[in-house]
């Protein structure tokens, strides 16, 4: 029974924080994007965010934010949120589910704590902007 359920594996999907200028609070902040760089439409687009992590010796975590988006278009890109800065020292987790035709795809994506700098930065395909990439 096990053996038969087929896992489809997620492919040239995946997220990226990248660091923009914000007119609100006057200073660079933290913006997840998800990347599409399949050729295939994303149908249905539900993705799912916590944070949670251990700070000054006690336990944190956030509340769920939930996005949802109709179609994300093959080799395109969508704005999820704003990663607050104090929550850059906790894990920062995207759970990102989708269909491709009647495949639904699922992955859970984690940015762990002080993964999002400056340090760590390469250019993010599609938008061709410095970010943090994760597969």
């Amino acid at each position: 029974m096990k053996k038969d359920i087929e896992i489809p594996k997620v492919e040239n999907v995946f997220l990226a924080a990248v660091q923009e200028w914000n007119d609100d609070f006057m200073e660079k902040v933290w913006y997840v994007y998800l990347i599409n760089d399949s050729d295939f439409d994303l149908d249905s687009v539900m993705v799912v965010s916590k944070a949670f992590g251990t700070l000054d010796g006690e336990m944190k975590k956030t509340s769920l934010l939930r996005h949802a988006f109709l179609q994300v278009p093959s080799v395109s890109v969508v704005k999820i949120e704003m990663i607050e800065q104090s929550v850059l020292q906790l894990n920062n987790e995207f759970m990102v589910t989708y269909f491709i035709g009647s495949t639904l795809y699922d992955k859970k994506f984690t940015f762990r704590k002080n993964m999002i700098n400056e340090r760590a930065t390469e250019e993010v395909p599609i938008l061709f902007v410095n970010g943090v990439i994760v597969r």
